[in-house]
Formats: C-alpha cells, sequence, structure tokens
C-alpha cells in the first residue's frame, strides 16, 4: 500500500516549490553579461592573446556574484531601485549629472547590444547592417511589450529561453574543438601583454560587471516581490536570490569563458579573426557550416535579449534619477539612434563594440561605489545592512575597478 506524505514533507514541497518560482530576476540581469559586447572582446582577447586574459573573465564573474547580490538585496530590502535610492542622497544638479552619465552608458550598452543584432543578422541572412539594426530594435519593443502587458514573469521566461540559445550556441564550439587544460590553467594567471591588453581587459570588465545590469537588478527585484518582505520571509528571498545569482554567474562565466577558450584554441593566427565577420569565417572553415550557424544564432540572441534588458535598465534609470516615466516608444529611440547612426555612417562594428565596453567599464564605479555605501548603512538596509566583511569586499571591488580604469588613461595616454 503506498504510504501518503506526511504534513512536513508536503510543506517542505511546498516551500521548495514557492522557491523555484523566485528565481529569475538574475538570470534576465545576466543577459547583460553576454551581449555582443562580451562576444567581441572575447573573441577579440583570445584570437590575439591566446589564453592570457582567462584569469580577467574568472575575476569579472566573481565580482559581479557579489555586486549583483547586494543589488538585488538593496531592491528587496527597500522596495526600490538603487538609481532611485541614490537620487535620494543627492542634490537637484550633481542628480542631474549624475543621470547624464548613465544614459551615456545606456547609449554605449545599446549601441553595443544593437550592432552586434545587425551583425548576426547581416551574417546570417546577409542583410544590410542599418537594416539589422532597425530589425534587432524593432524586436526588441516586442519583448519589452511582453513585460508591459503580460507582467514580470513572462518577460523573465522569455529572456531565459533566449539566454539558453546563447549558451547553446556558444559552447558548442568547445565540444567540437576542446582547449588544452593546460594553458587554461596557465591563463588563470594574472598578467598583461601591452597596453592594448589592458585595453582588452578594461573592456572585458566592462562587458561583465555594466552598470545597467547593477541598476536595474534592484529594479527585477522590486517588481517581481512588491512591498518589501520582512522578517523570515525576507531572509528566505534573500536565501533564494543567493541562489538565484550564483546560477545566474554560473551560466554567464561559462559563456563567457566558452567564447574565449574558443578563439584561443580554433581562432588564434587565422587573419582577421578579431572581428566578429572574420571570427565566423574562420569558425566556418575550421570547425564547419553548423558551427558557424550556432555563432551567428548565438550572437542574435544575444543582441535581441541583451537590449531588451537594456532599454528596460534605461527606463529605470530614468525613472529613478529623474523621477519621471516616458513613452516606451521615444525610450527606445533615445538609445537606438546613437546606435543606427554609427551603423549608417559604415563604422567597424567590432571596433565599435569593444570601445563600447571601455566606456561601460568607466561607468562601473558610479554604480558600484554607491551600491557598496548605501548597503553599508542601517538607515537604509535595516536588518540587511551589510556584514562589515562583505562592506569590505565590495569596497576592494570598487577600488580594484577605479584603478583598472586609472591605469588604462595613463597608459593609453603615454603610449605605453
Amino acid at each position: 500500500m503506498a504510504l501518503s506524505a506526511t504534513p512536513r514533507s508536503r510543506s517542505r514541497t511546498t516551500r521548495a516549490r514557492a522557491s523555484i518560482a523566485l528565481l529569475g530576476p538574475a538570470l534576465v540581469a545576466a543577459v547583460a553579461y553576454v551581449d555582443p559586447g562580451n562576444v567581441a572582446t572575447n573573441v577579440t582577447a583570445g584570437s590575439r592573446y591566446g589564453y592570457l586574459l582567462v584569469w580577467v573573465i574568472v575575476v569579472a564573474n566573481l565580482m559581479a556574484g557579489l555586486v549583483q547580490y547586494l543589488s538585488a538585496k538593496t531592491g528587496l530590502a527597500t522596495g526600490r531601485s538603487l538609481p532611485a535610492l541614490i537620487a535620494d542622497h543627492l542634490p537637484r544638479p550633481a542628480r542631474l549629472a549624475y543621470w547624464f552619465q548613465a544614459e551615456l552608458v545606456a547609449v554605449a550598452t545599446d549601441l553595443a547590444e544593437v550592432v552586434g543584432g545587425a551583425v548576426a543578422l547581416a551574417l546570417l541572412f546577409d542583410l544590410p547592417l542599418l537594416l539589422g539594426g532597425l530589425i534587432t530594435g524593432t524586436v526588441s519593443m516586442a519583448v519589452l511589450a511582453v513585460q508591459n502587458r503580460r507582467g514580470q514573469r513572462p518577460f523573465e521566461r522569455l529572456i531565459v529561453t533566449m539566454l539558453l540559445v546563447i549558451t547553446v550556441g556558444f559552447l558548442a564550439g568547445l565540444v567540437v574543438a576542446p582547449p588544452s587544460p593546460g594553458d587554461v590553467v596557465g591563463g588563470l594567471v594574472p598578467r598583461f601583454d601591452g597596453t592594448d591588453s589592458v585595453l582588452l581587459a578594461t573592456g572585458m570588465l566592462g562587458a561583465t560587471l555594466m552598470p545597467h545590469a547593477v541598476y536595474v537588478h534592484s529594479s527585477l527585484a522590486t517588481d517581481r516581490h512588491g512591498r518589501p518582505p520582512q522578517g523570515r520571509v525576507l531572509r528566505r528571498f534573500l536565501g533564494v536570490t543567493r541562489i538565484d545569482v550564483l546560477v545566474a554567474m554560473i551560466v554567464a562565466g561559462a559563456v563567457n569563458l566558452a567564447m574565449l577558450l574558443a578563439a584561443a584554441s580554433s581562432l588564434r593566427g587565422t587573419p582577421g579573426t578579431d572581428s566578429l565577420e572574420g571570427a565566423h569565417a574562420a569558425i566556418g572553415a575550421q570547425l564547419g557550416g553548423g558551427m558557424a550557424i550556432l555563432f551567428g544564432v548565438g550572437l542574435l540572441a544575444s543582441g535581441l535579449a541583451s537590449t531588451s534588458v537594456g532599454c528596460y535598465a534605461g527606463a529605470v534609470i530614468m525613472e529613478g534619477m529623474l523621477r519621471r516615466r516616458i513613452p516606451l516608444l521615444l525610450r527606445r529611440l533615445i538609445t537606438l539612434t546613437p546606435a543606427l547612426v554609427v551603423l549608417g555612417v559604415g563604422a567597424d562594428p567590432t571596433q565599435a563594440l569593444v570601445l563600447s565596453q571601455v566606456v561601460l567599464s568607466f561607468g562601473v564605479p558610479f554604480a558600484v561605489i554607491p551600491l557598496v555605501l548605501l548597503t553599508a548603512r542601517r538607515d537604509v538596509m535595516g536588518g540587511s545592512v551589510n556584514h562589515p566583511v562583505t562592506t569590505v569586499a565590495a569596497g576592494v571591488i570598487a577600488a580594484v575597478v577605479t584603478t583598472l580604469n586609472l591605469a588604462l588613461i595613463v597608459l593609453t595616454v603615454s603610449g605605453g
């Protein structure tokens, strides 16, 4: 005779299902870590320097994991987005200046994502880049409409599905041409090889620890859960959020690492592989047309998903900093226009992608430093205030990011 479940086991099952249902916001934010800018910087790093910068991806993902958890915790504990909290502590002139730099970061974000989507459409269907950019922007509008009309969870499911496509598209190359384990381990030793490697490392950091992902994660947590939970419920939510962030960072880290390793093992020494078009052609020549198609599909999914999340983040930044909403179409056009201009004038798309990631890296301190300061304040976070060790770790991350950017400026100006 079958035994029925006990009330205690049913309760544990119910809690487990409820906890699983809370997963998702970190995976949406993680799409920012596998956008076309990541593809450009990681493929360029692998094709030029082999396994030299493997350590940058590992360190960047460890940094991003802590920062994203703090962002989500901010939204859960306060019920407000990080931009809104920052705006509360700034006088109006400083608030407007802060919004302006955040808006520039949003434009750089959209530049990378729309250009990447346009390149993918050109590779897959031979479409003109400008037309591909328009299609990418239009599709992102449709994805955002899902969030507006059907709510948070359908939007999350759609984005996570795209994330799965991205993961398959870029991990497949490692199955066909696995890298040398010894070389991968050697790449974990932190080192550079001239100014250009520092530029790429900064771009890789900017492509992983992205300012708009820091801003938007706090809002995703708030939108998902509404009024801030209290007591035991808040502790459970924070525990689930840690798992959510861990899973998201594993997925994003694996995809980023796969991009670099595939380029290092298969594309190094091949002329022209530091561009997306060249990488696509080389993959087709060395690994077969099927792998080239998977690369293009992964790049396209990356552009479509990340530009949708990027536009969502831009709206969060504007609403929090300026305390007003604007129509979604206008919001989309604000950040889409510069990308279309770049495509229209015929600028090199891969170079535009790499430089956009460097711009993003300069915006990271403006997002991370206030996050560290706010989450260390009990009057803001209440009982969820950071442990001193957490504050120190997050402060070190902010210092490392800032120092790396300053070093980049010095090396670039001096020509070292």
